[in-house]
């Protein structure tokens, strides 16, 4: 490396001229995004900006036209739509999807249920919880193993103001632990919580406010 020279710091996700229409729509012209260990970002738009449809690229479930999307380590999505099985309970849930990663037991599903305040619901079948819990199993699914990076989309839906309060706190731990968290959003309560704001506004992204040194968006 030559004297001199500077380090970029590391990304665990990196989107760069992302580019999406459906038909003649251009819903995305250009965005890009890169997310650091630790950092809690907000992407934020009004309904019908492409928020979901931006979600869904970063997470690779939506092919883009043009641009590129690079991820470091391993990913969490949590959709605004839990896509659940109905007449699975929640325990059946934590075991299909622990075997589906590959883990040895049950220890951290059942550690975000309880953290999450749904316990007595664990043996309840997923179309007989509410809004709120199915939400909540949700984002266990997402979490439970234990992801680099966790994408959310409209995860307050639901939440009762006890369950905002423990969602805060999950997503304080997992920070500490070092995993990033971006979160989709038409609105945002408390903006001092997250590192970086960035609106999405005609296809692009823009930066609303930075607290860290280090975070990066571009138009």
């Amino acid at each position: 490396m030559p004297t001199g020279s500077t380090r970029e710091p590391p990304s665990v996700l990196q989107a760069r001229d992302i580019h999406k229409s459906y038909g003649k729509h251009r819903v995305l012209r250009g965005a890009d995004l890169t997310v650091g260990p630790g950092q809690l970002v907000a992407v934020v738009g009004e309904n019908g900006a492409g928020k979901s449809t931006l979600l869904k690229a970063l997470a690779g479930t939506l092919p883009v036209d043009r641009g590129e999307v690079t991820l470091s380590g391993t990913l969490g999505y949590c959709p605004q739509d839990p896509v659940l099985n109905a007449s699975l309970t929640v325990e059946q849930h934590l075991r299909h999807f622990a075997a589906a990663h590959r883990l040895p037991d049950l220890d951290r599903g059942h550690e975000l249920v309880d953290r999450l305040g749904y316990e007595r619901y664990r043996q309840t079948v997923a179309d007989e919880l509410s809004g709120g819990t199915r939400q909540k199993l949700n984002l266990t699914l997402a979490l439970l193993h234990d992801p680099d990076l966790l994408l959310l989309d409209e995860p307050y839906q639901g939440f009762d103001w006890e369950t905002y309060l423990r969602f805060w706190d999950l997503v304080d731990d997992l920070r500490g632990r070092g995993k990033a968290v971006v979160i989709i959003t038409h609105l945002v309560f408390e903006q001092d919580r997250f590192d970086l704001l960035a609106d999405l506004t005609d296809g692009r992204l823009t930066p609303r406010t930075t607290s860290r040194e280090g975070h990066h968006v571009s138009a």
